[in-house]
């Protein structure tokens, strides 16, 4: 049986859901909302087999056969629109940030247990093929222990005029963090930043994070940078990698390399040595499948079964935290900012 959607906000991202809904066996669009009509118009003429369209959510909230929301729509309406939705018996899923800070965000992820209804974060790079491989190898020790993590995300452009850098490009990489170390929140976080196009907005920031067993990780978000980069490091004891977003042919590698200190009782003024090993690299098969859809189809499971999200509101809530802690620590020009696990 069909789970009966409507999609809330359907701009450039907006569509991109439409399409994925539309495309899968699972889901029946019965409805778009978006409050420009030359939109709406579009997505009739595009898509004749979406219910209606209309420009008023609340027809889509009193519509008692709609069975989930999915919400597209900028961050700072996310709050009030979430809340309808599940006060009106709607499960949600939601663009990242969930809600624009903590205390709303805790709000709704409360209010969504109490309505027992399913809320979920579209933090989409969790649903990339690579950093689900990227995981199982870390879960099955191939990595070793975990050091550190480092990300790059940049480009020239697109600035939003809703939120900052931080705001817009962090939450990718700290999501793929949380999904990689199991939901462990970062003990401490500092973080500087630029504003050069904007003194009210920051378009560049640097990130550093500690988490717990001594991993560090450190994260550059730009949209004043010559270069789109979406790449991310990560080193253990055993095995290093690399997920790099913008290779679709090879977007995992891992490289069993690196450097260990022996330390032994020399008679010389050395008191250790460096061994180094660097083996084979190797490039793990990625089935091609765009992770939006992969995102899409485990929604759809959550609902149809009523299971939890694996990116679910306590997931949108760590990352929302990390964020005002990293907001709080380029307010102090890096003082170190303290978080305290989810409870």
């Amino acid at each position: 049986m069909s789970i009966r959607v409507a999609i809330i906000g359907c701009g450039q991202w907006g569509m991109n859901h439409v399409r994925n809904f539309i495309a899968d066996p699972n889901a029946e669009v019965v409805a778009c909302c978006d409050p420009r009509q030359e939109r709406l118009e579009s997505i009739a003429e595009q898509y004749p087999q979406v219910g209606y369209v209309t420009p008023d959510m609340s027809k889509v909230f009193s519509d008692k056969t709609i069975q989930a929301c999915v919400i597209a729509v900028p961050s700072q309406m996310h709050t009030q629109i979430i809340e309808e939705a599940l006060n009106q018996g709607k499960d949600v899923l939601c663009e990242k940030p969930l809600t624009t800070d903590s205390a709303s965000c805790e709000r709704v992820m409360r209010l969504a247990e109490q309505k027992e209804r399913i809320l979920m974060v579209g933090h989409v790079f969790v649903f990339n093929g690579a950093v689900q491989r990227l995981k199982k190898d870390i879960d099955q020790g191939d990595l070793g222990a975990l050091h550190y993590f480092s990300a790059r995300r940049t480009n020239l452009g697109p600035v939003r005029p809703d939120v900052d850098a931080l705001w817009d490009l962090a939450p990718h990489d700290l999501s793929i963090f949380d999904y990689l170390l199991n939901g462990q929140l970062p003990e401490h976080v500092s973080a500087y930043a630029g504003a050069f196009l904007d003194k009210d907005k920051a378009d560049v920031v640097f990130v550093t994070l500690g988490y717990p067993n001594n991993v560090v990780a450190n994260i550059q978000v730009s949209w004043l940078d010559p270069q789109k980069r979406r790449e991310i490091t990560v080193v253990g004891s055993k095995q290093m990698a690399i997920f790099n977003d913008m290779s679709f042919d090879a977007p995992l590698w891992l490289y069993d390399k690196g450097l260990e200190m022996e330390h032994k009782p020399y008679e010389s003024f050395e008191k250790f040595r460096i061994l180094s090993w660097d083996r084979d690299a190797r490039v793990p098969k990625i089935p091609p499948q765009e992770p939006l859809k992969v995102e899409t189809a485990h929604f759809l499971e959550c609902v149809k079964n009523r299971q939890t999200p694996i990116t679910d509101g306590r997931n949108a809530l760590r990352i929302i935290q990390v964020l005002e802690a990293i907001s709080e620590s380029m307010k102090l020009q890096g003082k170190p900012i303290a978080l305290q696990q989810v409870s």
